[in-house]
């Protein structure tokens, strides 16, 4: 090598090592980890997972994330059989894997609320003399006789709608439940086919936006608050991955508490990463989304046990859990040290 060749290859070393030290070029290929994460569905309120993604917060630590879309229970499944490493799922799948023998660990709360509003259509509403300010109770009872659609039977979203109504002293056949997935039930509400749904966003924003939907209760707010908080948007591993991954665990969860901070601190910033996601709803729709979000987002993540004994509870109260089979105790599923 000659002189100048030298010079130059001592040169581009330097200047490459002070790029690294400046944090200005990724871990070498050696020092990046990968894990899996599940999505029980591609929808917007798993917006912390797409802000961590598309603002490279898991990149940027060296923490390699593919996501996969897996319905429903599936994803939780996933990590009960080893196949993924992560799942984003709900406090009320943690406690029954628990009361199964499978044990699994909360790390992170991306959602503390049910993140589910019931819809009723606004000329039902406008005809029953609906006052939003009044006791869930009087607003409950202009279920009585309605259709509504949930995501799926004894799913989240039908707890709420059973225990809105009980709560209102209706009966069980008071109120007609049907499963529809949201763009079934989305066509059959515009088409008068539905009286009402029980959905996250951003189809609560859609309808209400619209001028056709009126929120009956307020997931926001903590309703039914009796059940308040909840953990909607868990991360969740199995209980032995963390201690033997634990660099892995923590640039997961830092990912999480950096995205939920990221959240609150740019909205402009999220609804547009949200709009490059779900480019099909309107810019209105998108943003009223955020915004529902960003007040159920906990910052930092923290997971509690009342959060999870809420979940215990209000399906109790929907009779879709036994008293007896609720746990004892809530605290050794949850590891915040990650948080933290």
């Amino acid at each position: 090598m000659t002189r100048t060749n030298f010079g130059m290859a001592k040169l581009a070393a330097l200047s490459l090592a002070g790029l690294i030290a400046l944090g200005n070029l990724p871990a070498a290929a050696e020092e990046v980890e990968h894990a899996t994460l599940a999505i029980p569905g591609v929808t917007i309120g798993f917006i912390t997972r797409f802000i961590a993604d598309d603002e490279k917060f898991w990149a940027r630590q060296g923490l390699d994330v593919k996501i996969l879309d897996i319905a429903g229970i599936g994803s939780m499944n996933a990590v009960i059989s080893g196949s993924v490493e992560f799942s984003m799922s709900s406090g009320p799948s943690i406690t029954r894997a628990k009361a199964h023998g499978q044990n699994l660990t909360a790390l992170a709360t991306a959602i503390n609320q049910a993140d589910e509003d019931i819809v009723l259509r606004k000329s039902i509403t406008d005809a029953g003399h609906f006052d939003p300010k009044s006791s869930i109770v009087e607003r409950g009872k202009l279920l009585k006789g309605k259709t509504l659609a949930v995501g799926g039977i004894g799913a989240i979203p039908d707890v709420v709608l059973k225990v809105i109504a009980i709560q209102a002293g209706l009966g069980r056949d008071d109120v007609i439940v049907t499963a529809m997935q949201p763009p079934e039930y989305m066509a059959a509400f515009s088409r008068n086919a539905i009286d009402g749904f029980v959905s996250g966003p951003p189809f609560i924003q859609q309808a209400v936006l619209a001028g056709t939907g009126v929120v009956l209760t307020d997931t926001t707010k903590g309703e039914p608050v009796e059940y308040s908080p909840q953990s909607a948007g868990l991360l969740l591993a199995r209980a032995d991955y963390c201690p033997a991954h634990r660099s892995v665990c923590t640039k997961m969860v830092h990912g999480i508490v950096e995205a939920a901070k990221f959240l609150h601190e740019h909205r402009a910033e999220s609804i547009k990463i949200a709009k490059a996601h779900f480019a099909n709803y309107g810019d209105d729709v998108i943003a009223a989304s955020v915004d529902m979000l960003i007040a159920m987002t906990p910052s930092p993540p923290l997971t509690t046990a009342k959060m999870l004994e809420n979940g215990d509870l209000i399906n109790i109260a929907a009779g879709f859990l036994k008293p007896e089979d609720k746990l004892a105790k809530y605290d050794d599923l949850i590891d915040n040290q990650y948080v933290k």
